[in-house]
């Protein structure tokens, strides 16, 4: 039996309904942050999905130096507590060093440890140590069963707040590809399972100075992983992909996400009792 994960009035895993973390790849500005939070919880609320609102203060791995990184901690985070107060929203965002962590935790809900470093102990202990959910996701370079190694990390110091996320492997130069049975192997520890259904589809540095990806593809991963027992999807979304300032070729288009969820519960209702 997977546990039951609570952040705020949000349940994942145990006998919850699908939830969703969602928001754009990088906060760009405080409009657009609000703009996307407002939409998303509309959205959310219509279809009756637990909604995490999801962007990033620094993204700190960035293929090129001229790649932009965000509007940095401080700046970032009194934009996502803006969020977090005006739309009632628990809050996500990864944290990509050690320092960071004791101001992220007064703001976020959810402590993501990025996948270039779920092997990095002394960022993972740091996180867990604030009593936080901290949400894992999978490197790109590990296999479904190295995730017990992480979660003991987190464990080891009283933290029984964890989130797995499955966001595809390496496959060749420039390219993920995703092996489903991960979700159910991963399952097996006894946390919730999310499948991050947008940087599945990415191209880390497939066009050249920055990473491309095929969204084209994002509803069928997602729904593939629903029907696998994915606890939660993660989706990373933004009004014009095609303009946005990071990871845009591999986010959703926001007025593609109803359409998607819809699908996705339908799914949810028929997997439910096999997975």
């Amino acid at each position: 039996m997977v546990k039951e994960i609570r952040v705020g009035q949000v349940k994942i895993g145990g006998n919850n309904p699908l939830a969703l973390i969602a928001g754009p790849c990088v906060l760009e500005s405080e409009a657009l942050a609000l703009r996307h939070a407002r939409m998303l919880k509309f959205i959310a609320r219509k279809l009756d999905i637990p909604l995490i609102f999801k962007s990033s203060y620094d993204k700190a791995n960035r293929t090129s130096i001229r790649s932009f990184r965000g509007p940095g901690l401080k700046k970032g985070l009194a934009i996502l507590k803006k969020v977090k107060d005006e739309f009632d929203l628990p809050i996500l965002s990864d944290v990509h060093c050690v320092m960071d962590i004791k101001e992220a935790s007064k703001v976020l809900d959810i402590i993501q440890i990025p996948a270039f470093l779920s092997r990095q102990t002394d960022l993972m202990l740091a996180a867990a140590k604030t009593g936080k959910v901290v949400n894992i996701k999978k490197g790109q370079f590990l296999a479904p069963w190295d995730m017990g190694h992480a979660i003991k990390k987190i464990e080891s110091v009283g933290n029984y707040n964890i989130l797995l996320t499955e966001r595809g492997v390496s496959f060749g130069y420039n390219n993920l590809v995703n092996d489903f049975r991960s979700i159910l192997i991963m399952r097996e520890f006894g946390y919730p399972v999310i499948f991050d259904a947008t940087h599945s589809v990415q191209m880390p540095g497939g066009l050249g100075d920055k990473s491309g990806g095929e969204r084209k593809f994002i509803p069928h991963l997602a729904m593939a992983a629903v029907a696998c027992g994915a606890d939660a999807i993660f989706a990373e979304i933004h009004e014009n992909p095609d303009k946005a300032l990071s990871d845009g070729p591999n986010m959703l288009r926001l007025d593609e996400l109803e359409s998607m969820l819809t699908r996705l519960k339908k799914i949810e209702k028929a997997a439910k009792p096999y997975v």
